[in-house]
C-alpha cells in the first residue's frame, strides 16, 4: 500500500507522536473497558446456559444490546473509518458499564465464588 500523494496520514501521524504520552495514559482505562466487556460477555454466556439468572432482564438486555452493536459494523461510525470508528463502541459499551455497573459487580462475586467452590469458569 503506497502513501497517500498529499500527505494527510503525516499529519495524523505526526499528531499521534505529539500526543504519544497523552495516549499512553489513557491505554489504563481503555484496558479496564476490555476487561470488563469480557466480563460482559462471560455473564451473557452464563445466562443463556441458565447457571446464572440472578440479574434483572433489563440488564441482562442492556448488556446483550450493547455487545451486538459492538459486533455490528455498520453502527454510527462505521468501523472501517480508521481512527474514530471504534469510538462509537467505546462509547456505547462504557454507557452500558455505567448502568448496569452494580449488577457485574454482582456477578463477579458470584463467579468468585463458583470457581472457589471449583466450578471453574471463563472469567
Amino acid at each position: 500500500m503506497s502513501t497517500p500523494p498529499n500527505g494527510e496520514h503525516d499529519l495524523d501521524i505526526a499528531k499521534v507522536n505529539q500526543r504519544a504520552q497523552e495516549i499512553e495514559l489513557k491505554l489504563p482505562r481503555l484496558k479496564a473497558v476490555f476487561e470488563q466487556t469480557k466480563v460482559m460477555l462471560s455473564m451473557v454466556k452464563d445466562y443463556w446456559t441458565g447457571a446464572y439468572r440472578e440479574i434483572p432482564y433489563w440488564a441482562i438486555s442492556a448488556v446483550s444490546l450493547a455487545l451486538l452493536y459492538v459486533l455490528n459494523p455498520a453502527d454510527v461510525l462505521p468501523d472501517v473509518i480508521v481512527g474514530v470508528g471504534y469510538l462509537d463502541d467505546a462509547t456505547v459499551v462504557a454507557f452500558c458499564l455505567k448502568l448496569v455497573q452494580h449488577e457485574l459487580e454482582r456477578y463477579q462475586e458470584w463467579k468468585a465464588a463458583q470457581t472457589k467452590a471449583g466450578k471453574v469458569g471463563d472469567v
